[in-house]
């Protein structure tokens, strides 16, 4: 019952680290999109994602400003400069997060590990009793 606990625990941690780092891969793809839009490239003609692979034309207007998608259909606007000012600490703050989960799953397979060599102990000692 305590090993499966254990697994499971171990499951569920693992999980949240593939979680985090997807998470910590969106801030970093939008950091680098974030450093495209300067002066040099605005004016330039580009490709606008309507489906995943269908785009249409489209020229590079505002390189100030960009929106933010808060919700099902819901953005706001806010200042390329202010975003990025945000990034890196949210991604700091992911990263410790993934450091602090890692370290309990760490913790939770040496238990397992424990675990698993004591109740091997138990079958050798049970064992060798019976043999006496």
């Amino acid at each position: 019952m305590l090993k499966n606990q254990l697994d499971q625990e171990v499951e569920l941690f693992s999980t949240s680290i593939a979680q985090l780092k997807v998470v910590q891969t969106k801030y970093v793809e939008a950091k680098d999109c974030l450093n495209t839009l300067n002066k040099s490239n605005e004016g330039k003609q580009l490709h606008v994602p309507l489906t995943s692979s269908m785009y249409v034309p489209g020229k590079l207007h505002d390189v100030e400003h960009v929106l933010i998608h808060v919700g099902t259909g819901y953005y706001v606007e806010k200042t390329a400069q202010d975003q990025m000012e945000k990034i890196q600490p949210a991604l700091q703050k992911k990263h410790a997060m993934k450091q602090a989960v890692m370290e309990m799953m760490s913790q939770k397979i040496q238990q397992l590990t424990a675990l698993g060599a004591a109740q091997s102990e138990s079958v050798r000692l049970c064992c060798s009793n019976k043999h006496s």
